[in-house]
């Protein structure tokens, strides 16, 4: 059995109820759940929220792979991590072990039912233990060093790649991870042992945290079609 996965909550305090607020004319937590819900391989989609006011939104979108789970209080607040409410779910159902785990984050909307599958196969395919979608990015990083210099991350600046031969870095971008329930539960962890990459295109690395964000997902989500 694939279950999606979806943590919201009702408290995002850098967007108010950021997780409904109306995104390119739907909740941002629709496009996700839309995604899910349309993907072959997922059976079950579950959103889990402590937020009335986000039930009410979900039930609203009438897609018929969507359960609703009422996640604790403590494991909804703004410093909980999403492992804890990935494993306070699946503490409390009875999930087999060799289920697949899709934690999906409402936060990348740009997430299409055709990227799940694709990840779905290519995960299969690799053999790998768990994989995370992510995007290629070609930008010099630096990192500070223990003397408070800075020190090049990923390129000698003394022999500057030209972009085209510069293989760059693999960065998340937060939409999609695929486990099985027993590592997730042996590890408390998304990601866990042989762990693979699943790309997508580079416009899907926006996160959508802040004002900024949304303003340029937005426009992303216009330009590329999403409707």
């Amino acid at each position: 059995m694939n279950i999606a996965f979806i943590p919201v909550r009702g408290g995002s305090k850098s967007i108010p109820l950021k997780n409904i607020k109306i995104l390119n004319g739907k909740p941002l937590v629709y496009w996700t759940a839309k995604a899910a819900n349309d993907a072959c391989c997922i059976d079950e989609v579950v959103i889990a929220t402590d937020s009335d006011d986000i039930k009410r939104v979900v039930k609203s979108f009438n897609l018929p792979k969507i359960t609703i789970y009422d996640r604790e209080t403590q494991n909804a607040a703004d410093t909980s991590s999403t492992e804890s409410v990935m494993l306070e779910y699946l503490y409390k159902t009875n999930l087999q072990e060799s289920d697949l785990f899709f934690l999906i984050q409402a936060t990348s909307p740009m997430l299409k039912a055709s990227d799940i599958d694709g990840m779905y196969d290519d995960f299969n395919k690799s053999g790998v233990d768990s994989m995370f979608t992510g995007v290629i990015e070609k930008q010099f990083h630096w990192r500070f060093a223990d003397d408070n210099t800075l020190a090049p991350v990923n390129y000698d600046y003394n022999h500057r790649p030209r972009r085209q031969d510069f293989e760059g870095l693999v960065a998340e971008n937060g939409a999609c991870y695929i486990n099985s329930v027993k590592n997730i539960l042996k590890n408390k962890c998304r990601l866990s042992g042989k762990i693979g990459f699943y790309e997508l295109p580079s416009y899907t690395a926006y996160e959508i945290d802040e004002e900024t964000d949304w303003i340029i997902a937005e426009e992303l989500m216009k330009r590329y079609g999403f409707s």
